[in-house]
């Protein structure tokens, strides 16, 4: 991952968790569902973690959330 890119991946990771709460699953669950290990959502969603993941893990983590895939690619910072 590029240094640069660090705080927008830990945006992603906040509204992964942000998502997966209104949902009211747990990591596990999202794991489970999602067909990724419990630490690696736990590595996501870690406020202090900037954890790199593909568009395909995201596009399933979306679908498992309902979510539209794009929402998670909106930034604070733009404009």
């Amino acid at each position: 991952m590029k240094t640069i890119h660090k705080e927008k991946y830990r945006q992603i990771g906040l509204k992964i968790a942000y998502y997966r709460k209104l949902r009211g699953l747990t990591q596990e669950e999202l794991a489970e569902q999602v067909g990724l290990t419990p630490a690696f959502i736990g590595h996501l969603e870690a406020p202090n973690i900037s954890k790199a993941l593909s568009l395909d893990t995201l596009f399933d983590i979306a679908s498992v959330l309902d979510v539209p895939s794009h929402r998670f690619l909106i930034f604070d910072d733009d404009f």
